[in-house]
């Protein structure tokens, strides 16, 4: 349904840094996929973080992650979400929420984002159990330290953490 301002209500945005991305956010994709006509999953550029993988490098691995899921997208944007999803005409933005502190952090940006523009929506979505304790810092911690991510990510990230020395 495309409403009066060009918004689509059934494409939607994941946005994250996926720096590597895990399988927590794989099962958000995974489970948000099956939810909308078209998930972009947007990388984005978080000017706070210094990433171990290049923009291009996530773009790379999510389209190998997800390329068995047709309706999937991979995307990249340096803008304000809210404009990102103008240009694609998306209408909801879905977050993954592990904890009350995620969830604190996640609606405090929902807010804002609607307060930029109100006819873009926030979904959030509880993370499986199983991902609850799992970020993308606790990956990239474990692989500094040659540690076995091989339960945490899919065998590509596993395998280019490896080929950058850092499993």
């Amino acid at each position: 349904m495309v409403n009066h301002e060009g918004v689509n209500n059934r494409i939607a945005v994941y946005p994250g840094s996926f720096d590597p991305v895990t399988l927590g956010h794989l099962d958000i994709i995974q489970r948000a996929a099956k939810q909308y006509d078209t998930l972009i999953v947007a990388v984005l550029n978080n000017t706070s973080k210094n990433p171990m993988f290049t923009i291009e490098e996530r773009k790379k691995l999510l389209e190998e992650v997800t390329r068995d899921i047709p309706n999937v997208k991979i995307d990249s944007f340096r803008d304000l979400l809210v404009r990102f999803m103008k240009s694609r005409q998306a209408g909801t933005i879905v977050r993954g929420i592990r904890s009350v502190s995620d969830f604190e952090y996640e609606l405090q940006m929902a807010s804002t984002n609607h307060l930029l523009d109100d006819e873009i929506e926030t979904i959030f979505m509880m993370t499986n159990p199983k991902f609850s304790y799992l970020s993308s810092s606790i990956v990239k911690e474990i692989a500094r330290f040659n540690g076995d991510v091989s339960e945490l990510v899919p065998p590509v990230v596993r395998d280019r953490l490896a080929a950058k020395g850092n499993a």
